[in-house]
């Protein structure tokens, strides 16, 4: 049985993703990595981070393409790819928060699994 607090705490963490990145998650999981009984809040934090570390991945790749074909004239196409990804992680971030709040273990689409 999952209780209040746990959602709660699994609800943050994804929410916490919106305001600082991969951070938030990151201090969730660490805190609960070797808690007894605290396995709902660890994978939702998991789940999290790997999105963030995820996010930040696909971000740095189109910054890097976007420079590099900058001297094709083309790179700026890569601006409307990353105001997308950009609101894609806002609106599964706040599917996470609901579904962990339900008490839901909420598996990122495009995450890569970076902590097993």
């Amino acid at each position: 049985m999952i209780n209040d607090e746990d959602k709660t705490l699994g609800m943050l963490s994804h929410l916490l993703g919106i305001f600082s990145g991969f951070m938030g998650p990151l201090i969730i999981f660490l805190v609960y990595n070797d808690k007894k009984g605290k396995d709902f809040i660890k994978e939702n934090a998991k789940n999290a981070l790997n999105f963030q570390l995820s996010m930040i991945l696909y971000y740095i790749s189109c910054l890097i393409l976007m420079v590099a074909l900058i001297f094709i004239l083309i790179g700026f196409l890569f601006i409307p790819i990353i105001w997308a990804l950009a609101i894609f992680a806002l609106i599964v971030e706040i599917i996470g928060s609901i579904k962990a709040s339900s008490g839901e273990i909420y598996k990122y689409p495009l995450a890569i699994p970076f902590i097993k």
